[in-house]
């Protein structure tokens, strides 16, 4: 099993590879739309900005394959920005169209609290999940946003910060954290195994 990593500039890649390497997973970058084409898993990272991301994706010709590839069920595992693109929009660039495998718009926390919302917190089991088996209830995670999915049906477990948002998400074969998995200790790195486990 090979992880693809879906390279479109985003300065958490490294930190992913490294995270993979130390649970002995083999992992490739690609910007080759062909490369996501015929990838046995998918990973998207992202941080920074939703409009760099969205513009990213469609000037390296990404999105048409992506989609293709999620529709034949090839697994798929968004972190941060990855799972903010799978809705429909964001209010960080509402002028952008997401990938819309889920509904909804992505919105901004709320302003009476420290934004973005960066260090460790805990999360909420809302369903039985697939990525988390394993991990203790009262385990925390790194976050570092300051927009997110606040209404979603998807939502394996949740988290807040001013205001209740997915943590976690799982449908079918699109998997996706609002944390990151390759900051959040050993925690993260069994929602990682979790998730190759899936995969394999």
């Amino acid at each position: 099993m090979k992880i693809t990593i879906l390279d479109y500039g985003a300065g958490n890649v490294p930190s992913v590879e490294r995270a993979l390497q130390r649970l002995g997973v083999e992992s490739q970058r690609t910007s080759s739309p062909e490369s996501i084409s015929r990838a046995e898993a998918l990973l998207l990272p992202g941080v920074g900005h939703y409009a760099a991301l969205v513009r990213a994706l469609d000037e390296k010709h990404f999105r048409a394959p992506l989609l293709d590839a999620i529709g034949r069920g090839v697994p798929f595992l968004g972190i941060c920005l990855g799972l903010q693109v799978l809705f429909n929009s964001s209010e960080e660039a509402s002028e952008l169209r997401g990938l819309s495998l889920l509904s909804g718009v992505v919105s901004a926390l709320p302003p009476n609290v420290k934004l973005p919302h960066m260090g460790w917190n805990q999360i909420e089991k809302k369903r039985e999940s697939s990525l988390l088996t394993g991990i203790d209830l009262g385990a925390y995670f790194y976050f570092a946003h300051s927009y997110a999915a606040l209404d979603s049906g998807a939502a394996a477990a949740t988290c807040s910060h001013g205001t209740e948002f997915a943590a976690v998400i799982e449908q079918r074969n699109v998997l996706a954290v609002q944390f990151h998995p390759e900051k959040s200790g050993d925690s993260g790195a069994r929602v990682l195994q979790n998730f190759l486990r899936l995969a394999a």
